[in-house]
This record gives C-alpha cells, sequence and structure tokens, in this order.
C-alpha cells in the first residue's frame, strides 16, 4: 500500500464506521470453518464439528405459551357458540 502508511484520518462528515457483535462472530465463524477445510485438505481427514447444547424453555416461557394457547381456544370456542 504506498502512499497509505500512517494515515489515519476519516473522510470528512464520516464517522467511523461499527460492527455489531453478531457481524463479528458470523465473520469470524465463516472464517473458522474456511480454516477447518483448509486443515482437512491438508490433513485428509475431518474433525469432529463441536455440538450445540440443546436449548431448553423456562417453566415461565413455557406457563406464557400455555395460558396463550387456553386464550385462544376460548376465543375459538366462543367464536364457534355465536355462528
Amino acid at each position: 500500500m504506498r502512499g497509505h502508511a500512517g494515515v489515519t484520518e476519516t473522510p470528512a462528515g464520516r464517522g467511523r464506521r461499527k460492527m455489531s457483535a453478531a457481524g463479528r462472530k458470523a465473520i469470524a465463524e465463516a472464517q473458522r470453518k474456511r480454516w477447518a477445510e483448509s486443515k482437512v485438505a491438508a490433513d485428509g481427514k475431518a474433525p469432529k464439528p463441536a455440538k450445540k447444547p440443546k436449548r431448553k424453555m423456562s417453566a415461565e416461557g413455557r406457563a406464557n405459551i400455555v395460558a396463550a394457547l387456553k386464550k385462544r381456544w376460548a376465543a375459538k370456542k366462543t367464536a364457534a357458540k355465536k355462528s
């Protein structure tokens, strides 16, 4: 990069762009995947992918879903009685 050494100014009127944590994570994951593929090509065997932990629903979340279902079914019953 000729002529750019030590230049840290940003163009007039524009602040420094920021990347979200999610964006950085996605880029890092993609790079890890590319790196793993290149290692497989060199070694000839694939490493085991890490298992994602199972997601668990909280009791409160489950109760909210049950309450919403009961409300929905009650509304459906009343609508059926009216018709």
